[in-house]
């Protein structure tokens, strides 16, 4: 699998990222500011980076900048924010990023863009621009944080929940991952936004769950309202 550097001054942001990445098989190191990223860089020589524009020293724009102009960015860049704006993800795009995700970063999201990142050939040069795919799907150029696999629903009630379609003619995680959303929201609806019962019909522990739903971008309060 893959060397992939995650830069972001959040320790809850690192851990969960490193967390999915290593449990997909990657390698990860963790750097929480410009300067561990630096010194990362050049002892890891990392196939794929993920950095946060916002940071206590640095910020992940310039560091990119930096980067680019001293002739080291070899690896794909995927930047990522809570805050950010279009202003922003076009500017780190013009300086070499390859990808713009915005914070919180759905688990779908993640993998789609480090698989993407990660089937790359060599360095990408700052200012390149590349087309996208039929349907606005990334063949060689930027992810923008709304893109969504098709087959994903919108949040339909229990009643059309229960009859959900999937489109099987796409990659394994992703169909899985839909599947995923479906069902978890089904069944907040059935128990009225009951983190409790859901928990108990879905056979997982309450943190657990939490976090499966965050990962999967799962709106809890809609659901509550909804049920």
């Amino acid at each position: 699998m893959a060397m992939i550097l995650v830069v972001d001054d959040e320790l809850g942001i690192r851990a969960l990222l490193s967390e999915i990445l290593t449990d997909e098989g990657h390698t990860v190191e963790l750097a929480e500011d410009a300067a561990q990223a630096r010194a990362a860089r050049q002892r890891m020589k990392p196939d794929l980076v993920l950095l946060d524009i916002w940071m206590p020293d640095v910020d992940g724009v310039t560091l990119l900048k930096e980067w680019g102009a001293a002739g080291l960015l070899t690896m794909p860049v995927i930047m990522m924010s809570g805050h950010g704006t279009i202003d922003t993800a076009v500017e780190a795009t013009k300086h070499g990023a390859m990808a713009f995700l915005e914070k919180p970063i759905t688990l779908q999201k993640l993998l789609r863009a480090v698989e993407l990142g990660l089937s790359k050939q060599g360095p990408r040069t700052p200012g390149q621009t590349t087309p996208r795919g039929p349907g606005g799907g990334p063949t060689a150029g930027p992810i923008r944080s709304g893109d969504v696999a098709c087959g994903d629903s919108p949040h339909n009630g229990a009643a059309q929940g229960a009859h959900q379609s999937f489109d099987l003619d796409r990659p394994l995680r992703e169909a899985r991952d839909a599947f995923e959303k479906s069902y978890f929201e089904f069944h907040l609806v059935r128990e009225g936004g009951s983190m409790t019962r859901v928990a108990e019909k879905t056979g997982l522990e309450r943190t657990h769950l939490y976090r499966k739903l965050k990962q999967l971008g799962v709106d809890i309060a809609r659901s509550k309202r909804s049920g």
